[in-house]
């Protein structure tokens, strides 16, 4: 979960940062403003963080960045943040790393939901054929008996109406299960972007 939601909130913190600095914002002020809320999980660590380093209980920005990279646990804010502490020690150009950054992860997304669309391609129309068809052949058995009735029914022996009629009401039951299952794949598949 905390995964899925760094993933969700990552690009918008990149961009925020990318902004607030690119217009003479310092980093803690930066990091601050993301501490705010807004960000999800994202926000909640810069909060704490900036509320440790604020109450004096903390060995300094550099140890809080290289300290919540463990708690990270998707590649991009383990990465950000690593940019952050790199820039913190090393003084390296933020701007910049944040706009490959920024746009890296827009890349990522569209092919994320790029291959989520083309999963995804046939589930309406596998919906629309097994809501449809399924129903309209579970409604054919269920007429045979009246159909095979009359001489016809003199050459072969015909089930009971009651097995007829709960062999398709169980057949429509697997048909609704069958869609339910089906719709269940396609929303477990969402890149949650």
């Amino acid at each position: 979960m905390r995964k899925l939601e760094e993933k969700r909130e990552l690009l918008y913190v990149i961009r925020t940062l990318d902004v607030l600095m690119s217009s003479g914002v310092g980093l803690e002020a930066a990091l601050h403003t993301i501490g705010r809320g807004g960000y999800g999980i994202i926000s909640a660590d810069f909060s704490a963080m900036m509320k440790r380093l604020q109450k004096g209980n903390s060995k300094g920005l550099d140890r809080e960045l290289k300290d919540m990279m463990k708690l990270a646990e998707s590649a991009g804010y383990k990465r950000l943040l690593n940019t952050l502490y790199t820039n913190v020690t090393q003084n390296t150009d933020l701007v910049e790393t944040l706009k490959k950054q920024g746009t890296r992860m827009e890349e990522e997304r569209t092919d994320e939901v790029e291959k989520y669309i083309e999963e995804l391609g046939g589930v309406p129309e596998t919906l629309l054929s097994i809501g449809m068809i399924g129903p309209i052949i579970l409604a054919i058995v269920g007429l045979v008996p009246q159909l095979m009735s009359g001489e016809l029914g003199a050459f072969m022996s015909l089930p009971d109406p009651v097995v007829i009629k709960s062999v398709v009401n169980m057949g429509l039951i697997i048909t609704l299960v069958g869609m339910a299952l089906i719709g269940l794949k396609a929303h477990t598949k969402d890149p949650g972007l």
